[in-house]
């Protein structure tokens, strides 16, 4: 999870700066393409995509799998909630209410899948958020409509994630990636067709053919985690994408955190280390 995080802040720092020349589901939809390319690459090398393709082999195609189809328009339309509301939203506002998506999938983790969540994880998830909130700072006038539809962000994405735990072993997480990667860029590309279309340089390409491989790591990661793992134990350690992206916007921007933020990140690596001691 952890490194499923860095993944992200690092394919985030990259669209951040092509974002600043281009329109959003436009370079959604580009990197999208170049992460759908990866992904099929891979899973071609791996062999998963002609196993699951073959009958009788024990490998599922995630094409016949409602519940992975469901789960990748999931995470189309949740991308697509969040950065809609990011563009309208302090970005600390917007980081604080996404980061709430541990505190959700715990709850839903707990009704649905039954499972068992002491008092002290639930303190360590609450103190995580604290810190979040210490390290982002977000402003009182930021939150409104559509800080409400960036917590219906979040609810997608709990759901998505939850709905991981469901999708049966012999489905390949690489394929599970690839359909994540297709969805989101069709929806992008449906979004990008009702604007102009910009044209894109050489340099904005490759900014984002690198953006779309972390990308892809990124959901690889996330989802051998989700799988894996129990989510009421992995989901808090999202919370480590704000430490990552702290060193980046200090390695890239120079930017150092004030007195609030170093109590924050404080919080956030106490609650991870409890975490990491159990329940």
């Amino acid at each position: 999870m952890c490194l499923s995080m860095a993944s992200f802040i690092a394919n985030d720092c990259l669209v951040k700066y092509v974002s600043e020349s281009l329109p959003g589901p436009q370079l959604i939809f580009i990197r999208g393409l170049f992460s759908s390319i990866f992904l099929f690459a891979a899973a071609t090398a791996t062999g998963a995509l002609s196993a699951a393709s073959a009958p009788g082999d024990g490998a599922m195609s995630p094409w016949k799998d409602r519940r992975v189809l469901l789960r990748s328009v999931l995470d189309a339309f949740a991308t697509m909630v969040y950065l809609t509301s990011l563009f309208h939203l302090p970005l600390g506002n917007a980081t604080a209410i996404n980061m709430s998506t541990p505190l959700i999938i715990t709850l839903m983790a707990a009704v649905a899948l039954r499972e068992r969540v002491g008092r002290t994880r639930w303190i360590a998830i609450a103190v995580g958020f604290a810190g979040v909130l210490l390290v982002v700072q977000p402003a009182a006038n930021g939150f409104n409509a559509w800080a409400l539809l960036c917590l219906t962000g979040a609810v997608l994405g709990a759901a998505r994630d939850l709905l991981t735990r469901t999708i049966r072993a012999n489905v390949p997480t690489v394929l599970i990636t690839l359909a994540t990667a297709v969805a989101t860029s069709l929806l992008a590309g449906l979004a990008a067709a009702t604007q102009t279309w910009e044209p894109v340089s050489l340099p904005q390409f490759g900014l984002l053919a690198v953006a779309g491989v972390f990308l892809s790591i990124g959901y690889y990661l996330l989802i051998v985690s989700l799988r894996a793992g129990e989510i009421s134990v992995t989901s808090p350690f999202r919370y480590t994408a704000l430490l990552f992206a702290l060193l980046i916007g200090w390695a890239v921007w120079g930017d150092v955190p004030n007195a609030l933020a170093w109590a924050g990140i404080a919080l956030l690596v106490g609650a991870g280390l409890h975490m990491l001691r159990g329940r």
